[in-house]
């Protein structure tokens, strides 16, 4: 009976992994659309991207790391799929009564060397970001998730625009360019999770509340490879 709690999966915990893999494809197909408010160039991908970080913090601050890092990895494997998968129908030739090749490739060929540097930077920054989380509450003793989420934040988005625009868009865009446009997106996504941080809070006590969860990341193993450690 002991060991069937064990291995019991929280319903609350597949709907946020299931909401957080949905999240980051969205992203990927909303990121085709370039955006601009007055001098700041973004893209359509920042609506959504930030929620996969609030949902980082939410998982982790209630199951710990380990499940976080499962987390993640099931986000890359479910995003590389997409990917990967929307490139051989890019590939493939269109019937020849179609006509939407253009459309079509402008959303799903996604240039490898982007592909890359988002695989890279995502990992990364996932892993910042859970890590920074985990430790912070430790060091807290469970006190002030607000200002563990908005650092943490702040720390994973800022690893993550150091890897990716320099691999995706380096001699692309201007270098002198690049410390402007990855403060403006570090900036305005993390302006995003403090606009969103009543609602995490909230979600954070319910999830708690409801599953009898509240995970201190003690002497654990936080090597992102030991996929299978929950």
């Amino acid at each position: 009976m002991e060991q069937q709690e064990k291995t019991k999966v929280s319903v609350l915990f597949m709907l946020f992994g299931t909401l957080f893999c949905v999240c980051l494809i969205t992203a990927n197909v909303l990121e085709t659309k370039q955006l601009s408010f007055g001098f700041v160039n973004l893209t359509a991908g920042v609506i959504v991207f930030p929620v996969s970080y609030i949902l980082n913090d939410v998982v982790c601050e209630v199951w710990g790391y380990q499940r976080t890092r499962m987390l993640i990895w099931m986000g890359f494997a479910m995003n590389f799929f997409f990917v990967v998968m929307g490139a051989i129908a890019d590939w493939i030739p269109g019937a020849p009564y179609w006509h939407g090749d253009e459309g079509f490739h402008q959303i799903f060929g996604l240039a490898p060397r982007i592909a890359m540097a988002s695989f890279i930077a995502f990992i990364a920054g996932s892993f910042v970001n859970a890590f920074v989380m985990s430790k912070m509450k430790i060091s807290s003793e469970g006190m002030h998730f607000s200002s563990r989420a908005i650092l943490s934040t702040v720390f994973g988005e800022s690893v993550d625009s150091i890897i990716f625009f320099p691999l995706a868009l380096g001699e692309v865009v201007p270098w002198e360019e690049m410390p402007s446009l990855m403060i403006s997106q570090v900036a305005l996504k993390t302006l995003y999770e403090i606009v969103a941080l009543p609602i995490t809070i909230r979600v954070v006590k319910f999830t708690k509340k409801h599953d009898h969860e509240d995970v201190y990341d003690n002497d654990i193993n936080y090597n992102i490879f030991n996929i299978l450690k929950i």
